[in-house]
């Protein structure tokens, strides 16, 4: 090891990819005790209760950390920066959270089950993003990647985010801060929720949301299954209060056998796949290369974790 190398350490999930990462932002693989710096690739279960005294920052490999939260994580190292992997994976997530609404406005799950030609019955129901005006709620990564996959389609943003800071991005028609959602729902077409899961998130889409919302609009939900009421959801959805609901997370999760949204024609069920691990891993080495280029140069990290406001 060089004297001018910034020693960081690997937790015991780490692959090739990741030591490559550390060298390209450059840095040095070593031992934790060593180390000034950890890149902890698995979840809070395994993660140590004591960190090495030297250990300056920590890399998180999950983009969500409502769990580290939960496991008391934070509270136990205050001396630590931590940084997640928000925003690494979005471009992945926002082209399933477009394929999804697509999916719902264009009426595909019913053209799926077909089994004859049904093309009068089907004509009613198909829509467009045209001038659609879609509601994202979390503006951060996902959210504004998805802003740039809507664009060519000519919808219509109400971008939500925390602060109500403008997010000026061609499509986006307003920004709104968090506490003035009520004021989005009669207004919107379809709901794209991209927003951490934390206590003041659970249910931000539940019964009276939904009697908002029109016949015609589609919830999706890319973020944390806790985000949206389920038995509200499934009742919307029976009732056709709205058009329809796709869903990559789901509360509970695994999703049950049997449980209603498998069998509802107007809900799309996908197993929290919209960042399989082969896109998950390569975005991830990507994220640490620019962090540890951060570090070692004393710039602001990417996505340090707010301890105040939960994510």
């Amino acid at each position: 090891m060089s004297a001018a190398a910034v020693p960081i350490a690997l937790g015991p999930e780490a692959t090739d990819l990741l030591t490559r990462a550390i060298g390209a932002g450059g840095a040095v693989v070593a031992p934790p005790a060593e180390a000034r710096a950890l890149v902890w690739d698995g979840g809070p279960a395994g993660f140590p209760r004591e960190l090495p005294a030297g250990i300056e920052w920590v890399q998180l490999f999950s983009a969500g950390v409502e769990e580290w939260f939960d496991a008391d994580i934070f509270r136990r190292h205050p001396d630590v920066v931590f940084t997640s992997a928000a925003g690494a994976f979005a471009r992945s997530v926002a082209e399933h959270a477009l394929l999804l609404l697509l999916a719902g406005v264009r009426y595909l799950p019913e053209h799926v089950r077909a089994r004859g030609w049904r093309q009068t019955d089907f004509f009613p129901h198909i829509g467009t993003l045209r001038g659609a005006t879609v509601t994202i709620i979390g503006a951060g990564g996902i959210g504004r990647e998805l802003v740039t996959l809507l664009h060519p389609f000519g919808a219509r943003v109400i971008a939500v985010n925390r602060s109500g800071t403008p997010v000026s991005m061609p499509g986006v028609v307003e920004t709104v801060a968090a506490h003035r959602l009520p004021e989005v729902w009669p207004r919107t077409d379809h709901v794209v929720v991209a927003a951490p899961a934390t206590p003041e998130t659970r249910h931000l889409v539940g019964k009276a949301e939904l009697a908002q919302l029109r016949p015609t609009s589609w919830v999706i939900n890319v973020a944390r299954g806790s985000l949206v009421d389920t038995d509200a959801l499934v009742q919307a959805l029976r009732d056709g209060a709205i058009g329809g609901a796709g869903l990559d997370v789901t509360d509970p999760e695994p999703l049950p056998d049997g449980h209603p949204l498998w069998e509802l024609p107007n809900a799309i069920v996908t197993p929290h796949d919209s960042n399989p691990p082969h896109l998950r891993n390569a975005a991830f080495a990507e994220r640490v290369r620019d962090n540890v280029t951060r570090f070692v140069t004393g710039r602001d990290l990417i996505a340090r974790v707010d301890v105040v406001a939960g994510y």
